[in-house]
């Protein structure tokens, strides 16, 4: 069987940012050295990138769990930590990042292209980044962020010119070696083709991609055969040719009904799928016709398939017969559809700023006088909080009372003791609200304290 593979599930893990640094700077003869804890480094990204020589996603499928590196923890002495190493996955080119839903994150065509799909988490502020004239020494520092962390499915849609479709045994393997430098499995049993094989054939000046679809059978967009898992390299072919067998002995098949069949599962993928492959120019490709039966079957088909406007090719891969002619034939529609190609576009970044007026944040009633604020301000404030510190805890019920959050409880129906959940949904911080508590009027403590704590 070939190590190859088309789909896999990756598990993906972005590195977390490291801890900041809390941090005296202590000296002889200078008491007041003030703060000097640095910040953590941030985390690094997952990356994919095309990659010429890669041509199978078999590495992926044997070993899906990937993590890129952590952010080091600051230092004193104002010195930041070290940021993650970025994780750089190479893919081949024409691979579709979707997430487990299907909905699509990047395309990735032409060597070199990249995509950030997991970024790595902030590092935490140090106590000197933290120092302001009510907290001129922090006594705590903000903890790193955790890097993003989901599920992804890769998907190779091989690019391809032309793609040569058919049933088992049709010949398309032959015809990309009589065509091409590419050397396919060929044998004379069905699905001989376990893999798409591709290969550069040069017609003129005109150089393009020929691609073997493994061989489709009635059912293959219900996924009978190996049609289904195949069917999607033909979508970003601009031309399709059909090679129908002449020289068959299976009871029922000839070249007519052949390309029927073919073409039902390509109307029935695209009804599945949503692309529609009807616009693609067509040739119709009678194979086998050194074979003497094969030849009498090629010219008593042939008005008939052209008077469904299809242009005919008779041809033999043992021979070469008609090969010169084919190969022309492809190359001229080849040329027609990158000449009708729009002219591709500037890389563009996609930014989606937060809806002007819209609230950094949202408290719903969980009813019993329970709470749960939702917003990515606080969700992100509860992560870098040390609950260890009660300086630092102090510090965060700081900033969600500027925020407004302590006003938003109360026009809520909030009542002292209400429990206020904040964070993810399965791992969120409870806290009990004591609307009592002034943040602004409270003299600060040591370090390391808060009188509010008591």
């Amino acid at each position: 069987m070939p190590d190859f593979v088309d789909e896999a599930v990756l598990h993906i893990k972005a590195g977390n940012g490291g801890h900041g640094c809390a941090s005296v700077h202590r000296e002889k003869f200078k008491p007041l050295g003030g703060p000097d804890g640095g910040n953590g480094g941030r985390g690094g990204d997952v990356v994919l990138e095309v990659d010429p020589n890669a041509a199978t996603l078999l590495d992926y499928q044997r070993r899906p769990h990937r993590k890129a590196g952590n952010g080091t923890p600051g230092q004193g002495g104002h010195r930041s930590g070290a940021n993650g190493a970025d994780l750089v996955l190479p893919v081949p080119d024409g691979t579709v990042v979707t997430e487990v839903d299907g909905e699509v994150i990047a395309d990735l065509v032409g060597a070199g292209t990249r995509a950030i799909i997991a970024q790595g988490g902030n590092g935490g502020l140090g106590n000197a980044a933290l120092a302001s004239p009510k907290r001129k020494a922090p006594g705590f520092a903000l903890k790193g962020e955790e890097g993003e962390a989901f599920d992804v499915r890769l998907e190779i849609k091989t690019i391809a010119d032309v793609g040569l479709v058919g049933f088992p045994s049709a010949g398309k393997s032959s015809l990309i070696a009589a065509l091409s430098a590419a050397r396919p499995k060929i044998a004379d049993y069905p699905f001989t083709t376990l893999i798409p094989n591709l290969g550069v054939v040069e017609a003129g000046a005109t150089q393009y991609v020929v691609a073997d679809v493994p061989g489709l059978i009635p059912g293959a967009s219900q996924g009978r055969g190996l049609g289904l898992a195949f069917l999607r390299h033909v979508e970003r072919c601009s031309t399709l040719v059909h090679v129908l067998d002449c020289a068959t002995y299976e009871q029922g098949r000839d070249p007519i009904s052949d390309l029927d069949a073919i073409e039902e599962e390509l109307s029935a993928y695209g009804e599945r799928t949503g692309i529609d492959l009807s616009d693609r120019p067509r040739i119709a490709v009678l194979n086998k016709v050194d074979v003497p039966d094969g030849r009498e079957l090629a010219e008593l088909v042939t008005p008939m398939l052209r008077e469904r406007n299809l242009r005919v090719i008779s041809v033999s891969a043992a021979t070469h017969e008609g090969l010169r002619e084919l190969s022309f034939a492809m190359a001229e529609q080849v040329r027609a559809a990158r000449a009708a190609r729009p002219a591709p576009e500037p890389t563009r970044v996609v930014l989606r700023p937060r809806e002007i007026g819209a609230a950094p944040f949202e408290v719903v009633p969980l009813g019993d006088n329970a709470f749960r604020v939702r917003g990515d301000k606080p969700t992100r404030w509860v992560q870098q909080t040390d609950f260890a510190n009660d300086e630092a805890v102090g510090y965060l019920a700081d900033r969600l009372n500027r925020l407004g959050i302590e006003e938003a409880l109360a026009k809520a129906g909030a009542t002292e003791g209400a429990e206020v959940y904040i964070g993810a949904e399965d791992d969120a911080v409870v806290f009990d609200w004591d609307p009592t508590l002034d943040a602004e009027q409270t003299p600060l403590g040591p370090r390391g304290t808060d009188p509010r704590l008591d």
